[in-house]
């Protein structure tokens, strides 16, 4: 859908006061514009980057089922290789899905479509959702647009407000090790196989679940029949549940970290959202080609037609970034899935009460 490929739309507004120890303004509009003439994707950088990665992948699956045979715990160390070219598969699908990848709309869709069938997430689907998210993200009156539990979240207000089931259950579906460790692997396994959360006046997307569906199925009975269904199960549940958990982690970050801006839409601007409700994750280089550059998720927000491969050499041609994007490094961002409620007073993520 069109709608997907546009995000929301940007305001020249500078940003406004920031956090103490920060640059007190970003001049907006200049920083847009140069931001800008980075969302030309370059066709061979794209070409290349579908290519190796795809081939890497069938590479390290041939590898797997070759390891298989001669030992299974041998094949299972190779899952979080396979993993990391999933989740680079699905940046890759990302950016077809805000039209950054390729000039062309037909080239997107179908790139998008084939990475689907890895990333087991339906392309059309996904992208008119995420377009949600773009139109949205840390805008405290927006948030009943999803039952994300990812990118949104409670206010400290709000939570005091519950009954003591339903802090309970807030608590308990926010715990790191139920939201990180076992959502993820059921919402790519079980719930992207059906269109929920997906209005019925989506006729085109709900579809495009099911034709998806269909693929991913045909895709594995070729693959079973040859190879037998046990070594299949066994090596492609486990890439794709480790693929979702670092996925949802990546996600999750980026929106949900103690200095994280959030705001009512009275104050809200794009700008703002992008640098200050975004992180900077400072990956190490082999990381970072991993997750295909998400870490400038600040950069990606503010012009989110810059494809992947472009985003570090925006965010250093953008100096006005400088002091004000938030800086995680790994360290912080394993410990920021335990910040899930906005204390609007303080300005912040807070964790969760230690008495409930």
């Amino acid at each position: 859908m069109s709608s997907a490929s546009h995000s929301a739309p940007f305001s020249s507004t500078p940003i406004d006061a920031a956090p103490e120890g920060r640059a007190a303004r970003v001049p907006g509009r200049s920083l847009l514009r140069r931001a800008a003439t980075f969302q030309s994707p370059v066709l061979a950088h794209s070409v290349w980057q579908i290519a190796s990665t795809g081939a890497a992948y069938a590479a390290m699956l041939v590898l797997m089922y070759l390891a298989y045979h001669v030992s299974v715990w041998l094949s299972l160390a190779l899952v979080p290789l396979a993993a990391g070219l999933v989740v680079r598969l699905f940046i890759i699908q990302h950016d077809c899905g805000h039209g950054a990848f390729f000039q062309s709309r037909r080239a997107n869709l179908v790139v998008g479509v084939l990475c689907s069938l890895a990333t087991l997430t339906p392309f059309t689907n996904w992208r008119r959702h995420h377009a949600q998210h773009h139109s949205m993200w840390n805008n405290l009156d927006q948030r009943d647009m999803t039952t994300d539990i990812y990118s949104t979240c409670l206010t400290v207000q709000e939570y005091e407000a519950m009954s003591r089931s339903k802090r309970w259950l807030a608590r308990t579906v926010r715990h790191p090790l139920i939201a990180h460790l076992i959502i993820p692997p059921l919402v790519f396994l079980v719930l992207y196989r059906v269109p929920f959360e997906t209005p019925r006046a989506w006729v085109r997307e709900r579809r495009a679940v099911y034709m998806t569906n269909a693929l991913i199925a045909a895709g594995l009975i070729a693959m079973v029949l040859p190879l037998g269904i046990w070594p299949v199960l066994l090596i492609q549940v486990p890439v794709i549940a480790v693929a979702a958990i670092i996925g949802v982690w990546l996600f999750s970050i980026q929106h949900r970290f103690e200095e994280a801006h959030w705001a009512h839409s009275s104050d809200w601007s794009a700008i703002t959202a992008a640098i200050r409700g975004s992180s900077f994750l400072k990956l190490p280089a082999v990381l970072r080609w991993f997750s295909g550059n998400i870490g400038y998720h600040h950069v990606h927000h503010l012009v989110p037609r810059v494809p992947n491969y472009r985003l570090r050499a925006c965010h250093e041609a953008c100096e006005e970034l400088f002091g004000t994007a938030r800086v995680l490094t790994l360290r912080e961002a394993l410990l920021a899935p335990s910040y899930a409620l906005y204390d609007e007073g303080l300005g912040r993520m807070v964790q969760f009460p230690r008495v409930r």
